[in-house]
């Protein structure tokens, strides 16, 4: 299985393909991020990859898969990310209006590129 792309591997590209410096591709990124992490609670959509959002638990009754013994399981927040349809169709390949599969971008193919 082929490593995926690291930050610094994404920067270069998005830099190439947009006409922009690597630096300010890092800084996109970064601030893709951030505001990511606080829209979170709202839901956060990048359009054409998924929806990040946060999501409540309730409280449950567990098992201990050693013992079998049960045990109450608290509730808690977490963090839940839906891959878009769109997504998804790219990346199984079907064919989708304005994405193809082959524009999908792997470490592989980024590494032919340069």
């Amino acid at each position: 299985m082929a490593k995926s792309m690291t930050k610094s591997q994404i920067a270069e590209y998005l830099a190439e393909n947009a006409g922009l410096t690597k630096k300010s591709a890092v800084q996109i990124l970064d601030e893709l991020a951030a505001l990511a992490y606080r829209e979170a609670t709202n839901a956060f959509t990048v359009p054409g990859i998924g929806k990040l959002r946060l999501a409540n638990r309730k409280a449950r009754i567990g098992r201990n898969p050693q013992t079998g013994e049960e045990i109450k399981i608290p509730a808690k927040r977490v963090i839940k990310f839906r891959v878009a349809k769109v997504a998804k169709d790219a990346i199984l390949g079907k064919q989708v209006r304005g994405f193809q599969s082959d524009a999908v971008v792997t470490q592989s193919s980024f590494a032919t590129i340069h």
